[in-house]
């Protein structure tokens, strides 16, 4: 049976740590606030942005959410990131994604002021990620660091490898691990030979987006086993990228879906918000 590594456990930890910070900023005159876009009628991102917000209670930070419905034009969210990006009570922007279709992802992330840009997608917050030299990481990636921290696991000199390529969890996870000196292999759904590669895995990431896609018969024995995937099955059932029940005969740690990665990234995020308020302090952004 496989040591089973609750994010819920750590990241509840993680929120009270935060807690503490959050009454000395305070003291201090530094007021995180964070300011959440929602555009669309996603049923998952309404959820998400729910936590975020009780998370955001929990902890002490201040928050604003704007809601526009599927309709919205780009240049309306331009135009609130604008206000957002000047406005001295919001030390993180949020948007929340996948925004509709006819509006240019890319465009709206570029417009976020690096240093409010609790998500760390932007350009300039990818770049440093790259060079090592970050204020943020991108929150699922930095949960998972974390986590496995928690969890005493050495990731110096393993062989970590990353199933998934997305800017938002597989690429910036890749980096992380190989500052963390670990050796890094990054496949995706089209690697040939996928399972020889899993197979070598001490430290196996999985984010593809697909329910049930790393089998156990994929899996090393005793190897550290991250699944990043949450999918609702057709029967309500949530279930991660990794078949739970023949990967934990396997594993020697895994992650459950829900429960693993998910809380992790909230506790991230707050974190984040946490920085910014810091970063923007010195700044001057925030008063």
């Amino acid at each position: 049976m496989s040591k089973i590594l609750s994010g819920k456990e750590v990241s509840g930890r993680i929120k009270s740590e935060l807690k503490e910070q959050t009454e000395i900023l305070k003291k201090n005159n530094i007021f995180p606030g964070l300011a959440v876009i929602l555009a669309g009628d996603d049923p998952a991102s309404r959820v998400y942005v729910n936590n975020k917000k009780k998370a955001c209670e929990e902890i002490g930070i201040y928050s604003e959410e704007y809601t526009f419905s599927s309709d919205v034009t780009e240049d309306e969210i331009l135009d609130l990131i604008d206000e957002l990006n000047k406005k001295d009570s919001i030390s993180g922007i949020l948007v929340q994604l996948p925004l509709p279709k006819h509006i240019d992802e890319k465009k709206i992330i570029n417009s976020i002021n690096p240093k409010k840009d609790v998500d760390a997608f932007h350009p300039v917050n990818v770049g440093k990620i790259m060079t090592g030299n970050y204020d943020f990481v991108p929150c699922t990636p930095a949960g998972i660091m974390e986590l496995i921290k928690e969890s005493d696991i050495d990731i110096t000199g393993a062989n970590c490898v990353v199933v998934g390529r997305s800017n938002i969890v597989g690429k910036p996870m890749a980096m992380l691990l190989l500052h963390q000196n670990g050796t890094v292999t990054i496949c995706h759904s089209k690697t040939k030979e996928l399972k020889e590669v899993t197979k070598k895995a001490d430290i196996l990431v999985v984010a593809v987006g697909i329910p049930n896609f790393v089998t156990g018969d994929m899996i090393k024995p005793g190897a550290v086993v991250i699944d990043v995937g949450i999918n609702r099955m057709p029967d309500k059932k949530l279930v991660g990228d990794v078949e739970f029940e023949t990967a934990e005969k396997v594993a020697g740690a895994i992650t459950p879906v829900p429960g693993g990665v998910g809380p992790m990234t909230i506790a991230m995020l707050m974190k984040n918000t946490l920085k910014a308020a810091e970063i923007n302090a010195k700044k001057g952004v925030n008063r």
